[in-house]
């Protein structure tokens, strides 16, 4: 499982940074916030920040910017969902498309406003104003993660299937039993 997530954190990083040349587009569309956002979307706060952080870090090293940018507006926004989704149900992958687009929109705000803080050229995802590279961010980062979510959903089907057994095994030890209705 752990290998799992290791390959579609290198993946989304090297991906990252290797599509802009291909398409200049691209830039606006953040895969590593993706994985960091489905793992945050998991239940697992722990986790998905450790994700977070890896994955900007990761980002952060092959885009050659400011490093550690990345990483905290990632883990930031990672642990902000991952908040989230312990206190409100997420489960329906329709719901994912405007967290998505939230968490898009809130990491390139905090990305761009640490540049901004610290006096550095934001790098190379900037549209003209600050409005129209959120703008951009998340549409294409709504519009790739969308799609990424589906296939990450298809990698990780049977750890999720697990996971979600164990998380109810105590319930259903319990109805087994009978422990929730005892006659006196």
């Amino acid at each position: 499982m752990k290998w799992k997530i290791a390959i579609c954190v290198a993946l989304a990083a090297v991906l990252q940074s290797g599509l802009r040349t291909v398409w200049p587009p691209f830039v606006y569309a953040d895969l590593a916030l993706v994985v960091a956002v489905y793992f945050a979307l998991q239940r697992d706060a722990v986790q998905a920040v450790v994700i977070g952080t890896v994955a900007g870090l990761a980002t952060d090293v092959l885009s050659g910017g400011l490093l550690g940018a990345r990483g905290f507006s990632l883990t930031l926004t990672a642990y902000l969902v991952a908040a989230l989704v312990t206190r409100v149900m997420l489960d329906n992958p329709l719901l994912r498309i405007p967290v998505m687009a939230g968490s898009a929109g809130f990491n390139t705000l905090v990305y761009l406003l640490m540049h901004q803080l610290l006096g550095q050229p934001p790098g190379s995802p900037l549209a003209g104003t600050i409005a129209e590279t959120v703008a951009f961010s998340v549409i294409w980062t709504t519009v790739a993660g969308t799609a990424v979510a589906f296939v990450l959903d298809l990698f990780f089907n049977e750890s999720t299937r697990v996971r979600q057994r164990r998380a109810f095994a105590f319930r259903r030890r319990l109805a087994r039993r009978g422990l929730g209705r005892r006659k006196y």
